[in-house]
């Protein structure tokens, strides 16, 4: 069974969370003015700004894999920093918007930013991990990730829902400042308090065997010249069937926000209040209680059939979204609260056990490239999630339920057989001992 976890601080863990907290708080005050600030300070038309935001999301595309292979050869920390500052200069252009051209370079800005931050900030997450003497897994790191951001960005989200009452120009510019402000103080704590030993960031611990996938990536990694952590990533098939099936569980965990307002109000014609309620259930469970869940489903289960449990969740949510056509009209607001809970019990234990699969997986010296290639999964999934839910939504109002149920049964489908094909200790977090060797376990607190 995997161990148990340390119950002591971890020095290197809460510089990185204050950190991230308020670069969460940053984004959580960012997502509701995306479109309502552009519309208030300029006099470009609602569909020229959504055309414009759409070819700078697809601009900042390549930045990811270019940012995972400065990790790799920088070490993530600087990268995290660059991407913190980039989103804050981003945010600082956006208080000089006044046209089209100048939209587009201050939304293309912060969002080369924004990724650059994504694609390096769990490899900087791993790397703390690795070097963590307190006996916590990878799970524990990204559990409280996760749930920091949650919580961030929910307290960033309810200020900025506050302050857009008001609909008041001098507020939405406010609050662009004080989101710019939010991302120089994130770099600025993760410069000056987040530390990595350089010898723990390109020799981690490592397992007592190795598959011969990651054992030929590594060495492909070391011998070759730039641009091998990509080649070696594409020759690493079971790491890119993690990737394909992150990809649909990716799917499921954007398509919430995407879909449940327009369908609760539209397609079962219950009042529009019902949604903030369950959305807020939703958000109060993802801050406070993936590191405890975390930690039951890791005493029972590997990471690989943590993820497909996860789809499973998913499954079981959209198959109730669909059935809520036929529930009683005064029943919906608590049926709905029972099938979100699915979605939510599938959110909670996907990230901690795919971000931590993830990066056991990844081959040390190319970690950076492996993950950020890992996070298009996710770039996939918020892509895709509002074009499959309204193309499908106006032929039908459950199908788009059916057919995102049928996508997370397909990433369990694809997850299981990585069981097999995944490096031990990547699967499991425990080390691989051969049969006749003693493993001799470190003390550790309860």
């Amino acid at each position: 069974m995997p161990r148990r976890e340390s119950r002591e601080h971890s020095p290197a863990a809460w510089p990185l969370f204050a950190a991230m907290s308020v670069d969460a708080l940053g984004t959580g005050l960012y997502v509701p003015l995306s479109l309502l600030y552009f519309l208030h300070a300029t006099d470009v038309g609602l569909p020229l700004i959504g055309t414009l935001v759409s070819v700078a999301t697809a601009l900042s595309l390549p930045v990811p894999l270019l940012a995972g292979r400065a990790a790799d050869r920088f070490g993530a920390r600087p990268v995290v920093i660059t991407g913190q500052l980039v989103q804050a200069v981003g945010f600082f252009l956006y208080l000089q918007v006044s046209g089209p051209v100048s939209l587009m370079v201050a939304v293309l800005v912060e969002g080369i930013g924004a990724r650059i931050y994504w694609s390096s900030v769990f490899t900087l997450i791993a790397e703390l991990a690795d070097a963590d003497t307190t006996g916590r897994a990878k799970e524990w790191w990204f559990a409280r990730a996760s749930m920091i951001r949650a919580a961030g960005m929910g307290a960033g989200g309810m200020t900025a829902g506050v302050a857009l009452a008001w609909e008041s120009t001098r507020a939405y510019h406010l609050l662009i400042l004080v989101n710019g402000v939010s991302f120089t103080v994130a770099a600025l704590l993760v410069r000056s308090l987040v530390r990595v030993n350089p010898a723990v960031r390109t020799h981690p611990p490592r397992t007592a065997t190795e598959t011969e996938t990651e054992a030929a990536a590594e060495a492909g990694a070391r011998t070759e010249p730039p641009g091998a952590g990509h080649r070696a990533l594409l020759r690493d098939r079971p790491y890119l069937q993690l990737i394909l099936a992150n990809t649909a569980f990716a799917v499921c965990s954007t398509f919430l926000t995407t879909a449940l307002p327009v369908y609760v109000t539209k397609g079962l014609g219950v009042a529009g209040w019902v949604v903030g309620p369950l959305l807020a259930v939703n958000t109060v469970l993802l801050a406070t209680t993936p590191a405890l869940v975390s930690r039951f489903v890791r005493r029972h289960m590997t990471r690989v059939r943590t993820m497909a449990l996860s789809g499973l969740c998913w499954t079981v949510w959209c198959a109730g979204s669909a059935v809520a056509l036929l529930v009683p009209h005064a029943a919906l607001p608590v049926f709905l609260l029972l099938v979100l809970l699915c979605y939510t019990a599938g959110e909670l234990i996907h990230e901690p056990a795919s971000n931590s699969l993830a990066a056991g997986a990844a081959p040390p010296p190319v970690r950076g490239i492996y993950l950020a290639a890992f996070q298009y999964s996710f770039t996939v999934g918020t892509i895709v999630s509002p074009v499959l839910f309204t193309v499908l939504f106006s032929q039908r109002a459950a199908l788009p339920w059916i057919v995102v149920g049928g996508v997370a049964l397909l990433g369990t489908a694809l997850t299981l057989p990585l069981e097999r094909r995944l490096p031990y200790a990547a699967v499991t977090g425990e080390e691989y001992v051969p049969a006749g060797e003693v493993k001799v376990a470190a003390k550790e607190a309860d």
